[in-house]
């Protein structure tokens, strides 16, 4: 799996990143057994940067990561996860909650340190307090060595000048912005961050299933024009023998001022065929086709958090 320098860390990602937010049942329920077989599966194909958060499955996520990971040389992988979202409505970034997270997080992950922490979903709550008191209280838990990098992550294109203005972190994620459909983090923000010395991760390339041929999850927010155009998109591509996921994939992970993108699944299966696809040619022909499709709803997206965080 090909690599590439993170930001200012000392730290290479792979181009493709292993999600853990499928082991905590987000999309489906997910045996033990399943759990446990992608991370290894995941590992074998060098999806060695992990990423969780305590949210995903209400722990069970971070749980099911620190039995698969027992026993796996802690030097062979790079740990993130999130900290600040614990359910749907429930949002805490206060430094009390802070220290108290990463040490769950130490627990339940069965390691004494966390590569990276980020600050999850920011958009929900004011963000000044990111500045003011999430971020420092981090900075402080990074100095006692339990945390090498700190960032955050989210939706809306305003969070990374918002942050990054006010103050300095390692990292920021951004999710289903830099898809077929949606560029945006690379348009918008990535220039800023790397100009910053900001590491730049992005996940959802398949954004929530809407780039590919499963059924759209209930809670999916895009408009429909743009759910028309992927379904569209996709008979396209089955017309060409190709199953959109794959140029869904390989696009995203081919922006080089990207480090990484991070996609989840606890189907093996699908791993095994995200890693075959990362090191095949990318269709140039078939891919300007596509985006022809995307074309009119381009960049069209939703609003995600606080009105004024949009």
């Amino acid at each position: 799996m090909q690599t590439r320098q993170f930001g200012q860390t000392d730290l290479r990602l792979p181009i493709l990143s292993f999600g853990a937010s499928s082991l905590g049942a987000e999309f489906r329920h997910v045996t033990v057994e399943e759990a446990l077989k992608s991370v290894h599966v995941a590992l074998d194909c060098g999806l060695n940067f992990i990423d969780t958060s305590p949210f995903y499955g209400r722990g069970m996520s971070e749980v099911l990561l620190g039995i698969a990971l027992k026993g796996v040389p802690r030097d062979s992988y790079t740990l993130c996860t999130k900290l600040g979202r614990y359910d749907l409505p429930h949002f805490d970034f206060s430094a009390k909650r802070v220290a108290e997270s990463v040490d769950v997080s130490l627990h339940r992950l069965g390691t004494d340190h966390l590569d990276i922490v980020l600050c999850h979903d920011i958009e929900f709550v004011p963000m000044q307090q990111i500045v003011d008191e999430t971020i420092p209280a981090l900075k402080k838990i990074r100095q006692s060595g339990k945390v090498r990098y700190i960032g955050f992550s989210g939706y809306p294109m305003k969070i990374f000048r918002f942050i990054c203005d006010q103050t300095d972190v390692d990292c920021a994620l951004s999710y289903n912005q830099y898809t077929l459909q949606n560029t945006r983090f690379a348009d918008e923000a990535v220039p800023y961050l790397k100009a910053k010395g900001v590491g730049a991760m992005s996940a959802g390339p398949f954004s929530a299933r809407l780039l590919t041929n499963a059924p759209l999850p209930a809670w999916l927010k895009e408009p429909e024009a743009v759910k028309a155009a992927a379904r569209a998109a996709a008979a396209h591509c089955e017309s060409r023998g190709v199953d959109i996921a794959k140029l869904a994939l390989q696009f995203s992970i081919a922006n080089p001022e990207i480090t990484t993108t991070v996609s989840g699944s606890a189907n093996p299966h699908n791993i095994r065929n995200w890693a075959k696809w990362a090191a095949e040619p990318l269709d140039r022909e078939l891919l300007a086709e596509v985006l022809a499709i995307f074309a009119p709803v381009k960049n069209l997206g939703h609003t995600e958090g606080l009105p004024e965080n949009n």
